[in-house]
């Protein structure tokens, strides 16, 4: 199911008496989902991600613009009649229910043509179920398992009307590390196996840039970029966008260019940017930093941090906004843990320039 959303806007009264007009939680959102892909919504809290998402289910309406399914005109259409599958962040299970009566639970409620006999509805159960691969625990209750099967039941109740499209709304997030990698790449297995157009809600870029076919960056109700994750990672639209995306986070330095020549304090990081002589912030991905002797950029060592395949060099210098540069580079490499500097070079196509101003991405050839 392709979906269009035109002009989508939402705002919400102000409750605070001293700040005039309403509040923008989505403002002017354009975009075509592809049919039959997984769509990341990601942003800080309050970007407006999941107030996008329930505008998408119906249960918000638009202040302005038009939502289509397909070539249908869904924005005034009820949350019901719209065919979507919504999965919380809480579960919101049904505690007196077993696995099975939860699951069937949206089928039950089906009325007229789409009436279904209970052998039908017991089908699409245990499909649903050896989808998300939980057709063991059946006649199990919500506080018998654990919160990753909670979570399957959750996503199986959402599929076994074969909704037309998939809402997920941080459904990860209560669950401990090593079980969200598991559950995401479920959701990814599920998702191709059943072809269903999904939109994810996240505020972990790790979690939205692995599964998804293409995210979309969100902050104060506006989209900043759209794209492929590794598309966005390696070319940023603007400074906020770099410094979503990534952990450990970018390094943000302030520099200048001077005769074609970037620096960062002193140092000459490139001899030949073909930029206008100008102040801007120049930010520095970690994996973007080779340890040398010589290197163009000199940092003050503060630790070093070994992570197995990896070593984190953490350093700090007087032009970083971060309070801590951490430079990933590979555990082979000896780094003097009694010297009080270290030095880099650095991998073009990991520095990225921002005008001071404006924020947005620089283009630059050396």
């Amino acid at each position: 199911m392709k979906i269009v959303l035109q002009n989508l806007t939402k705002k919400f009264p102000n409750r605070n008496k001293k700040v005039k007009g309403d509040v923008i939680a989505v403002n002017d959102f354009t975009f075509e989902i592809p049919d039959g892909s997984l769509i990341g919504l990601l942003g800080p809290s309050g970007c407006g991600k999941s107030t996008t998402l329930n505008l998408l289910s119906g249960l918000l309406k638009p202040t302005a613009g038009k939502i289509f399914f397909g070539d249908d005109d869904v924005t005034g259409l009820p949350a019901e009649k719209r065919g979507v599958g919504l999965v919380f962040q809480n579960y919101a299970l049904y505690p007196h229910l077993t696995v099975r009566q939860n699951i069937m639970f949206p089928l039950e409620n089906l009325k007229g043509a789409d009436k279904l006999s209970k052998e039908q509805m017991n089908e699409k159960v245990l499909e649903a179920a050896k989808l998300v691969q939980i057709d063991e625990l059946m006649d199990r209750k919500p506080d018998e398992l654990s919160g990753g099967q909670q979570q399957r039941v959750a996503i199986a109740r959402a599929l076994v009307k074969m909704p037309k499209v998939l809402l997920l709304d941080e459904p990860l997030s209560n669950l401990d590390a090593r079980l969200r990698l598991q559950t995401r790449e479920e959701i990814r297995r599920i998702q191709r196996e059943t072809g269903i157009t999904t939109i994810f809600v996240t505020h972990d870029q790790e979690e939205a840039m692995s599964i998804s076919d293409l995210i979309v960056v969100m902050k104060d109700g506006v989209v900043h970029q759209i794209g492929k994750p590794q598309e966005v990672y390696d070319k940023p639209v603007n400074l906020f966008v770099a410094k979503f995306l990534g952990t450990p986070p970018i390094n943000v330095f302030h520099g200048k260019v001077e005769d074609n020549k970037l620096y960062i304090g002193k140092d000459v990081i490139f001899d030949s940017v073909n930029v206008d002589n100008k102040e801007v912030y120049v930010a520095i991905r970690p994996e973007g930093f080779i340890l040398k002797d010589e290197g163009v950029l000199g940092c003050n060592l503060t630790g070093v941090e070994v992570m197995g395949r990896d070593i984190s060099v953490v350093s700090t210098h007087e032009c970083c906004e971060n309070v801590a540069i951490r430079s990933i580079i590979d555990a082979d490499n000896m780094v003097n843990v009694g010297a009080k500097q270290v030095r880099f070079d650095l991998k073009p196509n990991k520095v990225f320039l921002f005008d001071k101003e404006t924020e947005e991405r620089i283009d630059y050839q050396l």
